[in-house]
């Protein structure tokens, strides 16, 4: 009898667990991704902001896997599903046949539906936005030094969107890097004028934390320069300036997008069921209804806890999504019942900067300041992938602490649309319609 084989379309959090949790077994395991490498996405800001390279917080999915023999990794695209033949659809190389599929192809940006946010933000979803992002702060500042003039039109006024753990930690990666390292860079450019505006539709930041650490989060913020508002839905976004619910205006030439996301295109392609943010409607075992070889998990998930709400799109769930999956096919290959996904919570963080952050623990556990940020430290240090990610990662982190510098702050491509990539991506999303509208077996 032919071995089973498995299908896992993903190489972030969820996707790297479930093939760790299957290296060594007797099943041949495909990893599909369209980059080569899993990407350590809670420090991208940091990669943003000049504060480490991007192959510091990335590595190689086929380099995590010598030696494993049941693991291969195939570069491409996933376009869909052929459900009849059972086989996953790619743009390189040839379809690829499971007998069970594990579909962890996270989530993308959201605009939610405002105008603009598309065409003049920046978002922060990959290593590619990560370094757009930074080359276009330090291409403004160059720009600020050459002709001055242009700080009066909103050029170093910086809008970031959303008040999540994103939008947090930037606004205050922000303040280090123009308080402490570019206004020694460009002293003939006010860097003193240069404006941190944190936005959020919610009456506070940091949504699910509690008061006390939401509290704390922004007045750190606050503290530190940040102009910090809350309650502010934001109206649309142009290219020098932003329209605020009310019809106040601010100039800038800087919006980062850190505010919704949903679930990657596939989730679209592939004729499932969906929930909100576009999610993958799963049952209790986290399989796709009527089909049960097939689960979804992570951000892709619409997994829903015992009281009916969706889990969040975090790395612990995903991971503990993912290896839960590697069991359910364990049970099933045996003939024996599945079991119900419980999700073991163990905490959340977020750091305000230097020396302040916040964290949570179940039982009621609340840290700030300190304490909070030693624990986030210690926390993401263990979760990066790789010895040498983390020698690269502990050696900046020290650098940039001991000397208020940023060892990374090179422009890699210069000026560039906020959205580098968005026509190839409009290209692309259209001809994947087109290819599976020329397949209709392809979401059947």
């Amino acid at each position: 009898m032919a071995a089973e084989r498995v299908v896992v379309v993903g190489a972030g959090f969820a996707g790297l667990a479930a093939a760790r949790e299957l290296a060594g077994r007797p099943v041949p395991v495909t990893v599909v991704d369209r980059h080569n490498y899993h990407l350590f996405q809670p420090l991208l800001y940091q990669v943003a902001t000049a504060g480490l390279e991007p192959q510091g917080i990335a590595k190689s999915v086929r380099g995590m896997f010598h030696g494993v023999g049941n693991i291969s990794f195939r570069l491409a695209n996933a376009t869909g599903v052929d459900w009849d033949r059972q086989k996953l659809l790619v743009d390189s190389g040839g379809p690829l046949a499971f007998d069970h599929l594990i579909i962890a192809a996270g989530a993308t940006s959201d605009t939610l539906g405002i105008e603009g946010v598309r065409e003049h933000t920046y978002p922060l979803k990959t290593l590619d936005d990560a370094v757009n992002l930074r080359d276009h702060i330090l291409t403004t500042f160059e720009r600020a030094d050459v002709d001055p003039s242009i700080v009066d039109e909103g050029a170093l006024t910086f809008v970031v969107v959303g008040g999540g753990p994103t939008g947090v930690e930037l606004c205050g990666a922000f303040v280090e890097l123009f308080d402490h390292v570019l206004a020694r860079d460009f002293p003939g450019v006010d860097v003193g004028r240069a404006r941190i505006v944190l936005v959020e539709a919610l009456p506070h930041l940091l949504d699910g934390y509690s008061s006390r650490l939401q509290d704390y989060a922004r007045s750190a913020l606050i503290d530190r320069g940040v102009e910090v508002l809350v309650d502010t839905p934001l109206e649309d976004v142009s290219a020098d300036r932003v329209r605020l619910a009310g019809g106040a205006e601010i100039a800038t030439r800087t919006v980062v997008w850190a505010a919704g996301v949903r679930a990657q295109t596939l989730a679209d392609r592939v004729g499932l069921e969906q929930t909100d943010g576009g999610r993958i409607v799963v049952g209790h075992d986290l399989s796709v209804p009527g089909r049960s070889n097939v689960y979804a998990v992570g951000d892709i998930a619409g997994a829903t806890d015992p009281q009916g709400e969706l889990y969040p799109q975090l790395a612990p769930v995903a991971q503990q999504q993912a290896r839960h999956v590697v069991r359910q096919i364990a049970l099933r290959r045996r003939g024996r019942p599945t079991e119900t996904f419980r999700y073991r919570d163990k905490g959340t963080m977020a750091t305000v900067g230097r020396d302040a952050a916040v964290a949570q623990f179940p039982g009621g556990v609340q840290l700030t300041g300190v304490p909070a940020w030693l624990a986030w430290l210690g926390l993401h240090l263990i979760l990066l992938i790789g010895f040498r990610n983390r020698a690269v990662v502990l050696v900046n982190w020290l650098y940039n602490y001991t000397t208020y510098d940023r060892a990374a702050r090179l422009i890699i491509r210069g000026e560039t649309p906020p959205r580098r990539t968005a026509g190839e991506e409009a290209d692309r999303a259209a001809a994947l319609e087109d290819e599976t509208s020329a397949d209709p077996s392809a979401t059947s």
